[in-house]
């Protein structure tokens, strides 16, 4: 039973929710949280550690991140006329976003979807709507997402590209549509943009309502937590305005600078992840009442039998795997589960343990 103190001093909607919670991974092959599975080459950690020497930890960090802004500006290929703003991973810059608007306004976002978007506009107690995606496809239900913009005039909308957790992406039409409709700011989410060759960067010059949302972690800096957003300089100057100061530390400013001036080996592993998430993506359709969903991102949904996802996802973890459950959440999510690419000898043994517990 909760105590009256925590009931005095906390909001409701806090007190309704559920904290994120982590898996514990430790001694498993883990392929739950869409990491690149690589290291830095040897003579690569050499020259960062010598960087790393001259790092002035002492002092405050250069609260504006004026050099690694210029390098994200040209690896991102960012328009010169949009604004950006970088966050302590993609988390703050959703906060942020939604820390701006109004008291009780409306935020749209297709579901399943990422689900810090829910989460934090929860915590702030404002409005969110989850439009089911059309069971077939994993699209938009277009109608009913102009139905729902025209109804609630969300002031803010994300549409993840590709979509996590069902790796695809969205239709151009669907999401022009939904940005010529908006009322608010569009905010597409690219985080899995190295792994997809498609972008809407080059956009946002044309649409002052758009957004672009990035993060170094699915690149292979996730320990870093490092996002970044660019658009239209009047919206990033306001966002700014509620940014913590300081809120990129030295050291992550001084290793992702590097790392983008480093990007080669990061494009090699790239390269071999979609290599490995074709084998994978192949090999789990080879197999008994398993199907999987083509992949935009550096992970597969896939679905099993009725009612056989939780088992097969406990039974991997016997093994020494730790995937995703995604069957909790219902929906088009029933009976899915979720893999990341990782290392080939990892991918391996992760489908030979899957094959072994369909058999038995």
């Amino acid at each position: 039973m909760t105590s009256p103190l925590i009931t005095t001093i906390f909001r409701k909607e806090i007190l309704a929710l559920s904290a994120y919670k982590v898996a514990e991974a430790k001694n498993l092959i883990k392929l739950d949280a869409m990491e690149n599975p690589y290291t830095w080459p040897e003579d690569i950690k050499t020259e960062w550690l010598d960087l790393l020497k001259e790092c002035p930890i002492n002092r405050y960090p250069d609260a504006q991140a004026q050099q690694l802004v210029e390098t994200i500006r040209h690896s991102n290929q960012i328009p010169a006329e949009s604004g950006v703003l970088l966050g302590n991973g993609s988390d703050e810059i959703i906060q942020l976003l939604l820390m701006a608007l109004p008291e009780h306004s409306s935020v749209l976002a297709p579901s399943p979807s990422f689900v810090m978007y829910k989460q934090v506009a929860l915590n702030l107690g404002l409005n969110y709507q989850g439009i089911p995606l059309l069971a077939d496809s994993f699209e938009p239900d277009l109608p009913a997402m102009l139905k729902a913009i025209e109804q609630t005039q969300p002031l803010l909308i994300f549409l993840s590209y590709p979509n996590n957790p069902t790796a695809n992406l969205f239709s151009d039409s669907s999401i022009n549509s939904i940005i010529n409709a908006a009322p608010g700011l569009v905010i597409i989410d690219e985080a899995y943009a190295p792994f997809a060759n498609a972008s809407y960067m080059e956009k946002l010059e044309n649409n002052a309502n758009l957004l672009v949302m990035r993060t170094v972690s699915k690149l292979g800096l996730a320990g870093l937590r490092l996002g970044f957003i660019a658009g239209n300089q009047e919206i990033i100057e306001q966002l700014n305005k509620i940014r913590l100061p300081y809120n990129i530390n030295s050291l992550t400013q001084v290793t992702v600078n590097f790392a983008l001036k480093h990007q080669g080996f990061f494009n090699q592993q790239t390269q071999q992840i979609c290599q490995d998430r074709t084998w994978v993506f192949d090999q789990l359709n080879q197999l008994l009442d398993i199907t999987a969903y083509q992949s935009s991102a550096n992970f597969i949904l896939f679905k099993t039998a009725e009612n056989r996802a939780t088992a097969i996802f406990e039974a991997l973890k016997e093994h020494g795997i730790l995937i995703k459950n995604l069957s909790p959440q219902g929906q088009v999510l029933t009976d899915c589960l979720r893999v990341t690419i990782g290392k080939p000898k990892e991918n391996k043994a992760f489908i030979e343990a899957l094959t072994l517990i369909l058999h038995t």
